[in-house]
């Protein structure tokens, strides 16, 4: 084995998991979960069949994330966060033909107590602020909180909020990382 795990998780056989995966207490890995290198599983998650995580993401304490979700590389998935799969759930009625897909992109964070409502995708680099909840796709380096999450404005890849000037440039006061405003999208331009 190449990953480890608490000898309280359980891991399905049929997962893949990457080199130097760590998986803690009272996990549930569940069959064809592909898990890439890095990773960190909080105690206490939950990986329902076929989820697929990229390299060096990073799953909080108490989360839950359903079939249909895929996580690109270094995604911050903060504690205690769900994501659904079904948009209209009824408990006598079988919905698991119908599962939505969620694509969580590259650098995305999502904070605390968050809800990704199924079947919107969040950005590169976005950022879900902590007990939103999401019901429209959130853009690239996107700041949105409440509930239903706004976006209130945008992040650097460092975490960063950028201010703008008048000309639409902005630069990242952790990183000097230089961004660019055009269209309602933002561009890292250095």
């Amino acid at each position: 084995m190449d990953y480890t795990a608490h000898p309280t998780a359980i891991v399905d056989e049929g997962c893949t998991i990457g080199k130097g995966t760590r998986i803690w207490h009272f996990s549930h890995i569940m069959p064809g979960c592909v898990l890439g290198e890095n990773c960190n599983i909080g105690q206490n998650v939950v990986i329902s069949p076929e989820v697929v995580l990229g390299n060096n993401v990073k799953v909080q304490n108490n989360v839950s994330i359903y079939t249909g979700v895929v996580c690109e590389d270094d995604v911050f998935l903060g504690p205690s966060m769900v994501f659904t799969n079904v948009i209209n759930p009824r408990s006598a009625v079988a919905r698991r033909g119908e599962y939505l897909r969620t694509l969580v992109k590259k650098g995305a964070s999502i904070g605390a107590n968050a809800t990704i409502v199924c079947g919107h995708d969040i950005g590169r680099f976005a950022f879900v602020g902590a007990g939103a909840v999401v019901t429209k796709e959130v853009p690239d380096f996107a700041l949105v909180v409440g509930n239903p999450a706004r976006q209130t404005g945008w992040m650097s890849e460092y975490g960063h909020k950028l201010k703008f000037d008048a000309t639409g440039e902005a630069t990242c006061s952790e990183s000097g990382q230089r961004y660019k405003l055009e269209n309602g999208r933002v561009t890292r331009t250095s």
